[in-house]
């Protein structure tokens, strides 16, 4: 599904220009730095027909042309050192707006609500922040500094070749104009295609991402060529439509290279006429032609800026459309409870939820109440709704009606800073982050000191493994913890989760993938955690549901249970059946 089908609400987008100069503006002094060096170096350029048409007049009157010569030679000189200087700091300027760009529109999708992360595809994403990010160092220096430099350098060289002679100005105001009617049809023909490239970039990057983040399973299911060939149909569509991008930026670039040199072939016929007619003398006519050489760079610049302008427009569109994504407020991280904090106090009233408007409800009024401390176990059939209760907890996703409330607020009312920092979270398939162990550890608590990891580590059995490990804690785990095995990668999620002394812990299914050996001493783990902090289990296993304080049985986005082991084997049948067969079977 693509971003502009995740936006609830359809929202305007502001002109190109406008957002490229809110990314523009803090750097705008330096733009103008370059921008004035741009123009200085066209200025030295335009001097120099003028030169040389004097140094002509005194090769015709026998004058010395010592002066002249070191004239030009000065100018050429200089025309060189400051357009270096000026290209530089246009670049730099651009590299600074590529920048800030990437880090607003980074940190924009690490605050993403979760219904919105799930409805869009990750690969797009990346290449937001990358390919269509780039586009703007193009766009900074082509199109916006660009269109202003070689504009007026355009302005001030139709006036020195009007000063020179005005009829031969004339004549290539009108090739000019041709030229310019020709340009007008072409440019959209850009943007459109440009947008069309952009999304087929990203499309390509979605693609090449669902292939990568499964490979595993890619290649047990020997579907290797055929997703080779979605692959490399969405490399193709990329090609096709940059090429269509390229033949229209082609076209206007040719067009405006063609219009020059039949200005400069209608210059020299009608010149060469006057010069005949004895209305002009040669040293004008070459003067002028020097101009109407001249005259190809700024007007090449402009069509150049005008081109990259409809390529950057695509892009700017793109970014737009991510940063109007659902996003939670930007907010420091809250601090973490300290030690020995009281256990939370939880409650669901009449909570009716679902996925997205289209979809069933996936709770249909679940109304529970969780005391502060202890143990409480969730259990059900598959799609009853159960780690759909720990999602509204954390506030990845807002009820549609019914209240969550916490130490007796409504979690609505909650700083979500404040709300998570209190809570620790093990999810389902207990994922790890590429980079050393130590890093997924201090993920949930940077400022955790050694003694704290260790205590961790040691509690979640971890021990072994970190002096197996060639370079202990600081070993790399790979991407998505792929060195780790998946009991291993839980109990590294549990750990995590326990070094946020939180509150209220939340374990989806933690332990479904540990050996009964581990899995007995992280029970006993959880027991004790529960003895001073709130604990909410989904359990599939036998061993840890009889463990819990209370039950709660769902079935069909509904609670229809409360109560002990005991009390729920002999007063609801459903339980009675989960008991005997999906528990002990899995315990067994």
């Amino acid at each position: 599904m693509t971003i502009a089908e995740t936006e609830a609400q359809p929202q305007s987008t502001p002109p190109a220009w406008r957002l490229l100069l809110g990314y523009v503006r803090p750097h705008r002094w330096a733009l103008f730095a370059g921008g004035l060096l741009g123009l200085v170096t066209g200025a030295t350029g335009l001097l120099l027909p003028l030169v040389a048409r004097a140094l002509i007049d005194d090769l015709g009157h026998d004058r010395p042309i010592t002066w002249a010569l070191l004239g030009m030679s000065a100018l050429v000189v200089a025309n060189a050192a400051v357009g270096a200087l000026g290209s530089y700091v246009l670049r730099r300027t651009a590299e600074s707006v590529v920048l800030g760009a990437r880090r607003a529109l980074s940190s924009y999708l690490l605050r993403l609500r979760i219904s919105a992360a799930d409805r869009t595809e990750p690969g797009d994403l990346m290449a937001r922040i990358t390919s269509d990010t780039t586009l703007l160092r193009e766009v900074t220096t082509d199109s916006l500094v660009g269109l202003a430099t070689g504009g007026l350098t355009l302005v001030a060289t139709v006036v020195m070749m009007g000063l020179v002679d005005v009829v031969l100005l004339g004549v290539t105001l009108a090739v000019i104009l041709v030229a310019g009617t020709v340009l007008g049809v072409i440019v959209p023909r850009i943007n459109r295609a440009s947008r069309q490239a952009q999304d087929a970039v990203g499309a390509m990057g979605a693609s090449l991402e669902r292939v990568l983040g499964a490979l595993r399973t890619v290649k047990a299911s020997g579907a290797e060529h055929r997703e080779e060939e979605r692959v490399h149909a969405a490399a193709e569509e990329s090609w096709r439509q940059s090429v269509r991008a390229a033949k229209w930026s082609a076209a206007a670039g040719n067009t405006a290279g063609l219009a020059m040199q039949l200005a400069f072939i209608t210059v020299l016929a009608v010149g060469g006429a006057r010069v005949a007619t004895g209305a002009i003398d040669v040293g004008t006519l070459v003067a002028f032609l020097l101009y109407v050489f001249y005259l190809m760079s700024p007007i090449q610049q402009v069509v150049g800026a005008l081109t990259q302008y409809q390529t950057g427009a695509a892009a700017l569109a793109r970014i737009q459309e991510a940063m109007r994504l659902p996003a939670e407020p930007a907010a420091l991280p809250a601090p973490l409870p300290s030690p020995g904090a009281r256990p939370a106090a939880l409650a669901f009233e009449n909570v009716r939820f679902r996925y997205a408007d289209d979809l069933p409800y996936v709770h249909h009024g679940v109304t529970f109440a969780v005391p502060a401390q202890g143990m409480t176990a969730f259990v059900g059939p598959s799609g009853a709704g159960k780690t759909t209760v720990f999602s509204l907890i954390e506030r990845f996703y807002e009820p549609e009606s019914g209240t969550i409330t916490l130490d007796g607020r409504d979690v609505a009312g909650w700083e979500l800073s404040r709300l998570r920092s209190s809570i620790g979270y093990v999810e389902q398939d207990a994922p790890v982050l590429s980079g050393s162990l130590r890093d997924n550890l201090l993920l949930g608590d940077p400022e955790a000191d050694d003694a704290a990891v260790l205590d961790v580590i040691k509690t979640t059995r971890l021990d072994g493994l970190v002096e197996r490990l060639p370079q202990g804690l600081d070993t790399l785990v790979g991407h998505r913890g792929t060195k780790l095995s998946g009991g291993e990668r839980q109990r590294v999620a549990i750990a995590r989760a326990l070094l946020r002394r939180p509150r209220l812990l939340l374990l989806d299914e933690a332990t479904s993938q540990l050996d009964a050996v581990n899995e007995a001493a992280l029970r006993d783990t959880v027991a004790d955690v529960a003895r001073s902090t709130t604990v909410l289990v989904v359990a599939h296993r036998l061993s840890t549901v009889t463990m819990a304080d209370r039950i709660v049985v769902m079935d069909a986005g509904r609670v229809r249970a409360v109560g002990t082991h005991r009390e729920l084997v002999a007063a609801d049948p459903l339980y009675a059946e989960l008991a005997a067969t999906q528990f002990l079977a899995a315990s067994g």
